[in-house]
């Protein structure tokens, strides 16, 4: 199984409240501000805990403290879609300074319920292409923010995955239709960047824990089956249930590659100060992830009867034994 879900976790949302009008704004510098933070997981998910952790530390790099200069609400609707609509109506009445969504149906249930509260997302794939802002450069509007996945990382955690598993054949991508409604874009990434082995790529829909087990047996049961696991709100919250579902029934949890999640976080303090500042977010350019890690679990390999490359081995940030 190939996952972009994090090292950490391969280890171990009513109508807009109007606040103002989105210009530079002269503030006093003693005013207390106020930042709502969306989180797509739950409140005790040790990544989510450390995501927060990296923007705080962001912020404090920036001298914004909790609870001295700044006042941070958060709320963790854990994979909810119906949490995260009511938390957003919560958030939105409390009328922040700037919005933080993490993720996709985050980013959605605050774009529609605001359009002048300024909006930082956080983890968000293809936000152009889902139409969120309108390009990269200058997003306009009320949201700026930092992206996730580049969709040439999925040929290249494919190439990877062939290079372990050479017998592999078929490889299934799942994902929850609800929360990844752009889940067809990671199948025409497959188009633009062709796999180095002939490949039949089919779509893993699920939306509960049953069915995440289901689609596993199923492959389990398939002889040269493998699994791709693209990053979402829901897959996070879920992937221990993934993992160990896929190491019963023996699919090779081998690998992860993709983007440092808290470096985005701490990353993106920055944007919430410029604009905490009298930044207009539609000035802002959204920015893609800077720094990836690879992860690769020679123990479950070697159980599995396969063998890591060497010049794989030497690209790993990571190698668990």
């Amino acid at each position: 199984m190939t996952a972009f879900i994090g090292r950490r976790e391969f280890n171990k949302l009513l109508g807009g409240a109007v606040a103002w009008p989105l210009v530079a704004r002269a503030e006093p510098a003693d005013r207390m501000r106020r930042i709502g933070v969306l989180m797509g997981v739950a409140e005790n998910d040790p990544e989510g805990q450390a995501r927060v952790a990296a923007f705080q530390q962001g912020l404090a790099d920036l001298n914004w403290a909790d609870g001295r200069n700044v006042r941070i609400e958060y709320r963790w609707a854990a994979g909810d879609v119906d949490r995260i609509r009511a938390y957003t109506r919560e958030l939105v009445a409390l009328a922040p300074d700037v919005l933080v969504g993490n993720g996709t149906p985050a980013l959605r249930a605050l774009r529609d319920a605001t359009d002048s509260i300024p909006i930082v997302f956080v983890l968000v794939n293809d936000p152009v292409g889902q139409g969120f802002i309108a390009n990269l450069a200058r997003p306009g509007g009320n949201i700026t923010g930092f992206s996730f996945l580049e969709y040439s990382m999925i040929g290249k955690s494919l190439e990877m995955l062939t290079q372990i598993a050479p017998k592999v054949h078929r490889v299934a991508i799942m994902f929850n239709p609800t929360t990844t409604p752009h889940y067809t874009a990671f199948l025409r990434s497959f188009e633009t960047v062709p796999p180095p082995s002939p490949l039949e790529i089919k779509a893993a829909p699920v939306v509960d824990p049953t069915e995440i087990e289901g689609a596993i047996a199923k492959l389990g049961r398939d002889p040269g089956s493998g699994l791709l696991v693209p990053p979402d709100t829901y897959t996070v919250v879920h992937r221990v249930l993934i993992i160990n579902s896929a190491a019963q029934h023996g699919l090779p949890a081998l690998i992860t590659y993709g983007p440092e999640t808290t470096d985005i976080f701490r990353r993106s303090a920055s944007y919430v100060d410029r604009i905490l500042k009298g930044a207009n977010p539609g000035d802002l350019p959204a920015q893609a992830p800077t720094k990836f890690e690879l992860a690769i679990n020679v123990r479950t390999a070697r159980m599995l009867g396969l063998e890591v490359p060497p010049t794989l081995l030497a690209l790993a940030d990571e190698v668990i034994e």
